[in-house]
């Protein structure tokens, strides 16, 4: 059950830790301005912190007591952030080290979901050693390539011709790590943001283009969000699949679970985002909303999750 706060000086000193130099800087800025103003409206102390360096610093001269992490990617998402916090004993929001380590690795996350049966694409992990060719026909096209460990749709592909597929590979190594080829479920692209022990209603993504790509999340207001994008025990059956997803792969606080959903029906997990965007595009603060949350109560309770014991580094 969630610690309810009412003086926003329980909280402490914190931090709003944004930027990094991760791929997803840019956005982490956005998304890390928007919570310091929304904590700083309900009277909590929070300052911001760009990067995991000026957070070390912060660290040793004891000045925060506690860390909203809104960094996206690389050090924000695989663990490192998290090992950090809890070598000092500083409270923060999102998953601990294992779940954060692992949903960033998209590889590691759908080996753990296929244990347990939980419903994934088929998938091969590729790389300059392995025939690409022949992955992507034992797969059968389309596929989609991108690198493992990154977000935002960075570096994403979706290849529908065997000669477009060496051009794929070539733009998912531009980025650190391995990658993954994954079989492309044709259908419609659904989010569903969770917060603490509740899955929030579900998202339909409708780009104006073909695809869900870095503009379309970011750039364009031409992308439609129906929430709930689904009813009744369709509905149901999302929430309750995104909500075991986050639980097998050790996660807690907040986050966000991709789902793409067949022509019939059928539901295919796709990823878990455990820093999700809160920018004025974002998919959590949309369906937080839905939900009769606003943003500034969203951040706040994501805040006060920080404050379980299972939670984080508290």
């Amino acid at each position: 059950m969630t610690t309810k706060v009412t003086n926003p000086a329980d909280f402490g000193r914190v931090a709003v830790l944004l930027g990094g130099t991760s791929s997803e800087r840019e956005i982490s800025l956005i998304s890390g301005n928007a919570v310091l103003q929304a904590l700083q409206s309900r009277g909590v102390n929070a300052v911001a912190v760009d990067g995991l360096y000026s957070l070390v610093e912060a660290l040793t001269s004891k000045r925060i007591d506690r860390v909203f992490n809104i960094m996206h990617g690389g050090a924000g998402e695989n663990g490192v952030v998290q090992g950090l916090l809890e070598a000092f004993d500083i409270p923060y929001t999102g998953s601990g080290v294992l779940g954060a380590a692992l949903t960033l690795d998209k590889i590691r996350t759908k080996q753990v979901w296929l244990s347990l049966g939980l419903p994934t694409p088929r998938y091969a992990h590729v790389s300059g050693k392995h025939d690409v060719h022949k992955a992507a026909a034992d797969l059968g096209l389309p596929v989609i390539v991108k690198p493992a460990c990154e977000g935002s749709s960075v570096g994403v592909s979706r290849v529908f011709k065997d000669s477009d597929l060496d051009h794929a590979v070539e733009l998912a190594s531009h980025y650190e790590g391995e990658l993954l080829m994954e079989q492309l479920i044709q259908g419609a692209e659904y989010t569903v943001g969770i917060l603490g022990d509740a899955a929030l209603p579900t998202i339909r993504i409708v780009p104006a283009g073909e695809y869900y790509d870095y503009h379309a999340k970011y750039v364009s207001d031409e992308t439609q969000y129906i929430c709930p994008g689904l009813s009744g025990a369709a509905e149901a059956e999302m929430q309750a699949l995104s909500l075991a997803a986050f639980r097998a792969a050790n996660c807690c606080g907040w986050g966000r679970v991709d789902v793409m959903r067949d022509a019939q029906g059928r539901n295919y997990l796709l990823e878990v985002n455990t820093t999700p965007g809160m920018t004025s595009h974002s998919l959590v603060p949309k369906a937080a909303r839905q939900a009769g949350i606003e943003f500034d109560e969203l951040v706040w309770r994501i805040l006060e999750l920080s404050l379980q014991p299972n939670n984080g580094g508290a």
